[in-house]
């Protein structure tokens, strides 16, 4: 894991906006982007708490006890969600507003923020929510299906693309699961997944294979076929699933007598989180599968960073978030979350900036709420500089030149 460091754009506690401190630093001296003026923003985003997308949660015979009932239908975004989502609007649009790519007061002109949003009701409501806090009473609208109608811009693999080698993805993912395949990973995840049936199973009812929790299952693996992508079956699968139902309860704000049945502890939810982050490490970061499903929201960053648009949004999902995680190689870790599991309303956010002369330069951070912010509704907004992998800019570290950012999302 590479290491990070708090920075991103309108860090005002940590330096001057960048269009004030580029009128004064020289070119030549400023290795960290100081003399560099912020032009186009792109983030590729969460969408903010959910309910699990299915009632119940997990098939019968999991836990002991009935899942926590929710005010929203499956899958939909929470009202604390969106108020969460909310928060992030006004931090956001505080940091463009430093940045100079947002007015400092007043609606941005015509064409100058772009949303695009899956057609899912959460990813829907989440960009309605940001989009009211950025710019209130702006009448900002994001591009979208009707709600329902697949979209393939965010499952591009269902719709069997060109770049599409299931032999390829399959082959990536048993690489990913490294020496002694699936069967070594659930070894190494068997205290956690101890922890995790305990919860499910409370301490009267042992753990066996179709009576309760998630351990006695061997992790399977489904290869991927033209118009689907790899899946896993059995404890890593089911591990990944119950651990999110536990941080979701977490995050929305339920009493902790509600999370996991009162036998998590917001220690158990983060711990547990690693469970989430496993699955995308082997079913979404690989980089056959990630340049195959992230390449229709390749071409909508590319256009943010080279259109007219100044800011430009995807309201997405965990996986398209943790696609353009594994195409750009890059890692984050969030208080309260396992490193790289996609936070609710986190994003990556990729900065395109020039300096004097007109050269233009890529930037890349994660931006997220902790977890525990999300749940107290506190809105501390945390930023982690990262560095993507195969990009060489030696006046600035870390940086990527606009080619060579292209390059990484292409798959290349």
């Amino acid at each position: 894991m590479k290491r990070m460091k708090l920075a991103g754009i309108g860090l005002a506690a940590l330096a001057a906006p960048l269009a004030a401190v580029s009128a004064q630093a020289p070119q030549a001296s400023a290795r960290d982007g100081s003399d560099l003026t912020v032009d186009r923003v792109v983030l590729v985003m969460r969408h903010g708490v959910r309910p699990p997308t299915k009632d119940p949660a997990m098939p019968a015979g999991t836990a002991v006890g009935d899942w926590p009932k929710w005010s929203v239908a499956p899958g939909w975004l929470t009202h604390h969600g969106a108020e969460a989502v909310a928060a992030l609007g006004q931090s956001d649009a505080k940091a463009f507003r430093a940045a100079g790519i947002l007015p400092a007061r007043g609606c941005p002109a015509p064409g100058t923020v772009r949303v695009v949003a899956d057609s899912d009701q959460r990813t829907i409501a989440t960009a309605e929510a940001w989009m009211g806090a950025l710019a209130p009473k702006c009448g900002l609208t994001a591009e979208h299906p009707p709600q329902g109608q697949p979209d393939p811009l965010f499952s591009a693999i269902e719709a069997s693309p060109a770049n599409w080698d299931p032999a390829q993805a399959d082959a990536a993912v048993l690489a990913a699961a490294g020496p002694g395949g699936l069967a070594a990973r659930d070894a190494q995840e068997q205290a956690l997944a101890a922890r995790l049936d305990a919860i499910l199973c409370g301490p009267s009812t042992a753990p066996a294979k179709g009576v309760c929790g998630i351990s006695a299952v061997p992790s399977a693996f489904k290869g991927a076929t033209a118009t689907s992508r790899p899946k896993l079956s059995g404890m890593l699968d089911k591990a990944s699933t119950a651990a999110q139902v536990l941080l979701l309860e977490y995050a929305d704000g339920k009493p902790m007598a509600e999370v996991g049945w009162g036998r998590a502890s917001a220690a158990d939810v983060t711990a547990l989180s690693r469970f989430h982050a496993l699955e995308f490490e082997l079913l979404a970061r690989p980089k056959p599968i990630a340049a195959a499903n992230f390449a229709p929201l390749a071409a909508i960053v590319k256009q943010g960073l080279e259109g007219p648009a100044r800011i430009t949004v995807i309201s997405g999902h965990d996986t398209n978030v943790a696609n353009l995680g594994g195409l750009l190689d890059v890692h984050w870790q969030i208080p309260g979350f396992a490193q790289d599991d996609p936070a609710p309303g986190g994003a990556i956010v990729i900065e395109r900036l020039h300096d004097r002369a007109g050269q233009t330069f890529v930037r890349v951070s994660y931006r997220a709420q902790a977890l525990d912010s999300i749940r107290n509704g506190t809105g501390g907004v945390v930023r982690a500089a990262m560095s993507p992998t195969g990009c060489t800019v030696p006046q600035h570290p870390g940086f990527c030149t606009l080619a060579q950012f292209n390059a990484l999302i292409d798959g290349k």
